[in-house]
């Protein structure tokens, strides 16, 4: 049997009475668990932890056996591949039963429970998620992850070629985990077969991709691994569009002197170089929401122009056209970075702020205020409320109701 290579300090999420819960009710039906997988990985290195997955040796009817009998919720929301998921105060635990593989078909393999712990690590991925870690901390490592991770490397568990060709997914992963956990050079053999394998690439759902691009995507800084992606022909394959990392670098220069929080689609919008017809193409694959897919055409062909210089009176009259402040914010960051030469921070910094100001842009007659005036049903209402918006628009939005029905009255 394997020896602990590490102890984990006890963790808020370890020791939370839910996890305890969960962990006791196991424990009285003697089942052996351990946590595996991003939990681990992610308290090892001091960060957030999101998701609290569960190992153990037990066959899933025995989980879900045990879990009930102790007064606890559990779903059999994987059952035939041996996951269960235990609901204690709305915290969802996936408990999986020990796995190996027996034949891959992709996304999905033909499994057989085991209770080899070293044989479900062997499953993972990369080395860094290959990790368990007993309810009292004792860590695991049977591929060498602790190191990979103290390194920055990021490292197929066995040989990268064949662990892309059970799972083409993988390769993307490789890049988003590099994105967010590497450091230094990249693992000479994972770089070789993906630029190998990048062919295989077409054959994932827009879905996948969406989901490991957009997570890529928000890394703090993925320019330079986006760049790499492009170097070694793996965005070629995937997107229909050419892309320009060093745009997105200064994106994302831009957002972290602005202090704001990764934006993955915004940062697609500005790595994005095949004008209209590309955006839309990469929009149907990667099969973005239509509310994602409108936002990304926006940016790729802006309903108005940014006004040059820094004039907030012309930046007023562009707001009010487009009518959308998250659109005018966008379109001041894109032209931040494509422009020859950078807006100055400073203009940046108002611009974006001038988008408070659409509250205030609302043009306060209708056409029921013509018509109380005498004006007939048809044509001329909107003739006449158009007439006297230009007028509004050309006095900077200033006059008020009182003054343009004064104005409507002129022209009546």
């Amino acid at each position: 049997m394997q020896s602990p290579a590490a102890r984990l300090a006890p963790q808020p999420w370890m020791t939370a009475p839910e996890t305890r819960a969960v962990l006791d009710a196991l424990a009285a039906g003697g089942v052996d668990a351990r946590f595996v997988g991003g939990c681990v990985r992610d308290a090892w290195l001091g960060r957030p932890v999101k998701d609290i997955d569960i190992a153990t040796h037990a066959p899933p009817e025995r989980v879900m056996e045990v879990l009930r009998a102790a007064g606890l919720t559990a779903v059999p929301t994987g059952i035939a591949h041996g996951t269960v998921t235990a609901v204690v105060n709305r915290q969802h635990y996936e408990i999986t039963t020990l796995r190996r593989d027996v034949e891959t078909f992709g996304r999905h393999a033909r499994v057989e429970f085991t209770d080899d712990w070293k044989e479900d690590a062997a499953r993972r991925d990369l080395t860094m998620n290959a990790l368990s870690c007993t309810p009292d901390g004792a860590v695991y490592d049977p591929f060498g992850g602790l190191a990979d991770m103290a390194a920055g490397r990021v490292r197929f568990v066995g040989a990268a070629r064949l662990r892309i060709r059970e799972d083409v997914l993988r390769l993307l992963r490789f890049f988003r985990f590099y994105a967010h956990y590497g450091r230094g050079a990249p693992d000479a053999e994972a770089l070789e077969a993906a630029a190998e394998l990048a062919p295989l690439l077409p054959a994932l759902s827009g879905e996948r991709v969406q989901g490991e691009l957009f997570r890529l995507l928000s890394a703090p800084d993925p320019a330079a691994v986006w760049r790499l992606m492009e170097t070694h022909g793996v965005l070629a394959p995937l997107l229909p569009s050419p892309t320009d990392g060093d745009r997105l670098d200064r994106m994302v220069r831009l957002q972290h002197a602005l202090g704001e929080a990764p934006d993955s689609l915004l940062r697609l919008g500005a790595v994005l170089n095949g004008g209209p017809e590309g955006t839309r193409a990469v929009a149907d694959r990667l099969r973005l929401s239509n509310a994602d897919r409108d936002r990304l055409a926006a940016m790729a062909e802006p309903p108005v122009a940014m006004p040059p210089g820094d004039d907030p009176a012309a930046w007023r009259r562009a707001l009010y056209r487009l009518g959308d402040a998250g659109r005018w914010c966008d379109l001041v960051r894109l032209v931040a970075v494509q422009a020859p030469g950078p807006l100055p921070l400073a203009t940046v910094r108002r611009a974006l702020a001038s988008a408070g100001d659409l509250e205030d842009l609302r043009f306060p007659l209708a056409g029921r205020d013509a018509l109380a005036l005498g004006v007939p049903h048809g044509p001329r209402v909107g003739a006449l409320l158009r007439q006297v918006e230009a007028w509004w628009i050309a006095a900077d939005f200033r006059p008020g109701r009182a003054e343009c029905l004064e104005e409507l009255r002129r022209r009546v």
